[in-house]
């Protein structure tokens, strides 16, 4: 793209915004939602390059067609601005109402005003927006999903229980400017004590080829490194991709720490190669339709709705492993 034609992009996005925000102004709080029999619904998703994206579709397409309503899914591809048109889309389209899993917190805050601009009420799944930005109740019925800090701080807490003595940590962080990544990064941190150290962060997109080779490249200049604490189980199996190249053992050389709970990685912690890894629910389907049909008659929602999530050790793995997603 031009330098010319990102300052364009750049000044419509900007107006585009504006002249959302200013139309959703008279609203004092989320559009509402009158019940019906059935629904035309949006789905706005972020991408469908793993196993996570794929099972919270699945989940939500089959809440829609146990249910019979109508369900417009959109996948943006990893792209911001393309989710940013889907969501356009589905307002042009005359939706009731929209699930929006958005890919980055400042980016989607426009097409959440324009929602709003058009009587729309949106429901975030799984990510949220700057909330500087945009509020709760307001601009947006509400927020389904796991707490991203939480899950950071019980990998950190579970580290230091394990791995007595301190730890020099690598940490693969997901996609720049995203709620997970965020704040994943700061549970984590913030609970590491006196001897734990991340000698390196960076960001691996939430992507396992991208987790290899970040990961490659820091083992490369710390290899010191005893712990990867990955974002996602994506970069943790990336990272085990790397340190097996590097001639390393994930598990005894180098511990492995993640976030997700896919059933690759619940095996991986079976045979030893990630020492744990917290849960981050992705099936949403029941909980978001849930949520949308209390909207529908005018009960009061909650600002968050909270996922519980499990956690997987040595201890539990093998048990569990058959009901992970």
């Amino acid at each position: 793209m031009s330098h010319f034609t990102r300052r364009a992009f750049m000044a419509a996005a900007g107006a585009v915004a504006a002249i959302s925000i200013s139309a959703s102004a008279g609203f004092a709080q989320s559009p509402k939602l009158v019940q019906k029999d059935t629904y035309k619904v949006g789905f706005a998703q972020t991408e469908s390059n793993n196993p996570w994206r794929i099972a919270q579709t699945k989940s939500m397409q089959d809440e829609a067609a146990k249910l019979g309503y109508q369900l417009v899914y959109t996948d943006a591809a990893g792209s911001a601005a393309k989710q940013v048109a889907d969501v356009n889309s589905m307002i042009a389209q005359g939706v009731d109402l929209i699930f929006l899993a958005p890919r980055e917190e400042k980016p989607l805050i426009p097409a959440v005003m324009a929602a709003k601009a058009a009587g729309i009420p949106v429901i975030l799944l799984d990510r949220n927006v700057d909330p500087s930005l945009a509020k709760p109740g307001e601009d947006y019925v509400t927020f389904i999903g796991s707490d991203f800090v939480d899950e950071g701080k019980r990998v950190a807490e579970w580290l230091q229980e394990n791995k007595q003595g301190g730890a020099k940590i690598i940490e693969l962080e997901g996609t720049t400017g995203s709620s997970p990544a965020n704040d994943r990064k700061k549970g984590f941190d913030e609970a590491l004590k006196e001897g734990y150290t991340v000698v390196a962060s960076q960001s691996g997109d939430f992507a396992r080829d991208k987790g290899r080779q970040v990961a490659e490249a820091l083992l490369q200049a710390h290899p010191d490194a005893d712990v990867i604490y990955a974002h996602n189980d994506e970069m943790a199996m990336g990272a085990i991709s790397a340190l097996e190249a590097a001639g390393k053992t994930p598990g005894k050389d180098v511990w492995v720490l993640s976030i997700d709970g896919g059933k690759e990685a619940v095996q991986a912690v079976v045979d030893g190669k990630i020492a744990a890894v917290v849960e981050c629910n992705p099936r949403f389907g029941p909980k978001a339709f849930e949520t949308m049909a209390r909207y529908a008659k005018g009960e009061q929602i909650e600002p968050w709705v909270k996922n519980t999530d499990k956690f997987y050790d040595p201890k539990n793995a093998k048990d569990e492993v058959a009901s992970a997603y």
